[in-house]
This record gives structure tokens, C-alpha cells and sequence, in this order.
């Protein structure tokens, strides 16, 4: 396993989306407050954290709190306002809800650190689980995501969620308990290479995975919800699942889509050859060996779905083609792929 070095002193950022969550910023600013005051060294006790790192990064962290308000409704933009007053705090304001992803990625954007740690704005997620966060990311990885491993939510929200990230490991390949949990922590390079857009962030190991960073994942505590409610309802699910076939295709044909359009093209096509070809075939015997009564072949079923096979087959074939030629003329080399390093000469 390639071993990171450890980048002490490094810079945290503590990104938080909000979206009408007004009563809940004043708690979780303080509380991020008081895990950045405290001597890291005490925490040495827990399992997951070594003591020996925790001694290297006693001192030598330096932080900012990041809020970006999705377009709230409520006062969150003028608790922001009054937070950002104190060190380490600023805010950025959506003129409308435009969406977590894109919150998200205005952040990544903006942010200053070499370590970003993405949070809910609802308090269910514990910014005390940074030290075991950056131990685990000091240890050869890129992305670490959360595992809410003894969920608070009601079961109509925990069954589905389970389903679904089944779903997505199967598709994808990257196996994680919890996908779309929110609290996560990123080196800087990979939340700039990130393009976040719809409801994209669900699937940040996914996209990072797939770009071939090192992802891994840790138990956290989920805790209870204390205001508001959850912004969820039942359309998640379904936009879930058509996001997760757009990220299927992206990860795996974005840079090339023929090969995927194209072997589906070719199935059709070779179906519907095929069908027409027996049919030909048919027609000839009967019709040159008097062995069969002549019937006529236009009116089978089998002649439609023949034509209809080989015509989807040679549209799919065109719109692969198609697709090739945006994808060459209209992707950034540095898109195309992710350099992890390079020498000094």
C-alpha cells in the first residue's frame, strides 16, 4: 500500500452546507470550537487513534469553519453573519437553493485547507470524530467516509438507505456501508478534482474512487436529531437511483461511450441481421425448392421486430458516435485523468 507521508502543520477546513437549519449553527460552531481548543494528546486513550500521531498533530493545526447557505429561507444567513465575526469563521450565501452538491462544491472552491471534513449542518454529525479521521487519512488514504453504524433514524429511512448502498457498491465496485453520510474528510486535492452538479454528492467516494484515489470508510456516532426535520422524502429514493446509473455510466463509459452504446448497438443490430436473414433464407427455399408451400413473409411478426432490431442497433451505433466525437472535442486532457505525483527534475 503506497504510505502518505504525514503533512504536518496542516490547515482543516470544516465544511458545513446549511439550509434552514438557523438553530442548530450557534451549537455546532461551538462545538467544533472546543475540538480544535483541546489538547489532542488526551484523546490518546481511544482505540481507533494512535498516540503517536496524535502527538505529532498536537499544536500544529491551524483551521477555518466554512458555511455555505444553500439559499435558506429561515435566519441561518444571519446567525452565519454574527458567527463569521469570530476567528476561523466565514460564510458563503446562495442568491436560491440550488442543492447540497452544489454547496458542496462551492466549498471545496473556496476553502484554504489542506484537509477538508464535511459535515450536516443538523447536529447528527460530531465534529470530536476528527482526530480518529485524520489518523486514518495519515495512514495511506485519500478519502475517509462515516459510517453511521448505529443509525437514530426511523425505519422507513435506514431499510431503503441500506438497499441502496448495497445497489451502489454492486454497480460501482466500492464497497461502503453508508455511502451518503455526511461527514467525510478529503484531502484538498481531491475535493478539487471533484465536479459536483445535481445530487452528485451522495456518490464523493464513488467519484473519488473512481478518479483512483484511496477510500475507506470508519464507524461514527450518529447522533439524534435535535431541530427541525429531515429535508428527505420518498423521491429520494427514486432521484437516488437514477443518479446512481448516471455515476455507473460516468465512472465507467464517460470517456468512452461507444463502448457501451456501441456493444448495445451491436447486439440489435446482430439480432435483427440475423432475424432477416433467416427470414430470407425461408423465402428462398420456398420459393426455388417446391418442397414448402409459398407463404408470404411480410406480414410475420418475426420481419417487424427484425427491422425494429436492426434499427435500433444501427441508432445506437450513430449515437455512439456521436458521443465520441463531444467527449473528444469538448473534455480538458487534465480532466481525463489524476496525477498523484511527480519528480523534482
Amino acid at each position: 500500500m503506497r504510505s502518505k507521508c504525514s503533512t504536518f502543520p496542516m490547515r482543516i477546513t470544516f465544511l458545513i452546507p446549511v439550509y434552514n437549519e438557523a438553530e442548530s449553527l450557534r451549537e455546532l460552531h461551538g462545538q467544533i470550537v472546543v475540538v480544535m481548543g483541546h489538547s489532542w494528546g488526551a484523546r490518546s486513550a481511544s482505540e481507533e487513534v494512535s498516540p503517536s500521531f496524535l502527538a505529532s498533530a498536537s499544536g500544529s493545526l491551524n483551521y477555518e469553519i466554512l458555511f455555505v447557505d444553500d439559499g435558506s429561507t429561515d435566519d441561518s444567513w444571519g446567525v452565519i453573519q454574527s458567527l463569521s465575526v469570530q476567528p476561523h469563521t466565514r460564510g458563503i450565501r446562495f442568491r436560491r437553493n440550488f442543492g447540497k452538491a452544489c454547496a458542496l462544491a462551492a466549498g471545496f472552491q473556496a476553502m484554504t485547507g489542506d484537509i477538508v471534513m464535511t459535515l450536516d449542518a443538523d447536529l447528527q454529525d460530531d465534529p470530536a470524530e476528527l482526530p480518529k479521521f485524520l489518523a486514518k487519512l495519515d495512514s495511506g488514504f485519500d478519502v475517509v467516509n462515516g459510517w453511521k453504524e448505529r443509525r437514530l433514524d426511523p425505519w422507513h429511512k435506514v431499510y431503503p438507505s441500506k438497499v441502496f448502498n448495497g445497489m451502489v457498491g454492486g454497480l460501482t465496485g466500492l464497497k461502503l456501508h453508508d455511502h451518503n453520510c455526511g461527514l467525510k474528510v478529503l484531502r484538498a486535492e481531491v475535493a478539487k478534482e471533484l465536479r459536483l452538479y445535481g445530487e452528485l454528492h451522495r456518490f464523493i467516494p464513488v467519484l473519488a474512487h473512481a478518479r483512483g484515489f484511496r477510500v475507506t470508510e470508519l464507524p461514527v456516532q450518529h447522533r439524534a436529531r435535535q431541530f427541525g426535520h429531515s429535508k428527505y422524502g420518498i423521491r429520494r429514493f427514486f432521484r437516488g437511483f437514477l443518479d446512481l446509473l448516471t455515476v455507473a455510466f460516468l465512472t465507467s463509459y464517460g470517456q468512452r461511450p461507444q463502448h457501451i452504446l456501441g456493444g448495445i448497438g451491436l447486439g440489435f443490430l446482430g439480432v435483427g441481421l440475423a432475424g432477416l436473414a433467416f427470414l430470407a433464407g425461408e423465402w428462398v427455399f420456398m420459393n426455388w425448392i417446391p418442397l414448402l408451400e409459398p407463404k408470404p413473409i411480410g406480414t410475420r411478426p418475426l420481419m417487424h421486430y427484425s427491422i425494429a432490431a436492426t434499427l435500433l442497433g444501427g441508432q445506437a451505433l450513430t449515437l455512439g458516435l456521436l458521443a465520441e466525437m463531444i467527449v473528444h472535442h469538448s473534455t480538458r486532457d487534465e480532466g481525463r485523468y489524476s496525477i498523484a505525483e511527480k519528480t523534482n527534475s
